[in-house]
């Protein structure tokens, strides 16, 4: 059998997220979206303060949420 590659980095929060709080990534990527042009911190205060995600879920979806931009 060949070998599996690890998820690193940000993408490695990923199962976690979903199944803590229930929703898919493409989900949090569309909240991230309609929040507009705010800093990197910002982003993960609104994921904190509003959708009550922890600081490091929070952190790693804006991470991937702006690598991609």
């Amino acid at each position: 059998m060949g070998e599996q590659q690890k998820t690193t980095g940000p993408a490695s929060y990923f199962p976690s997220i979903e199944k803590k709080y229930g929703q898919p990534i493409e989900h949090w990527m569309r909240v991230l979206k309609k929040a507009g042009p705010l800093k990197h911190m910002e982003l993960v205060n609104l994921l904190k303060s509003e959708h009550h995600l922890g600081h490091g879920h929070a952190n790693a979806l804006v991470a991937w949420y702006l690598a991609k931009k």
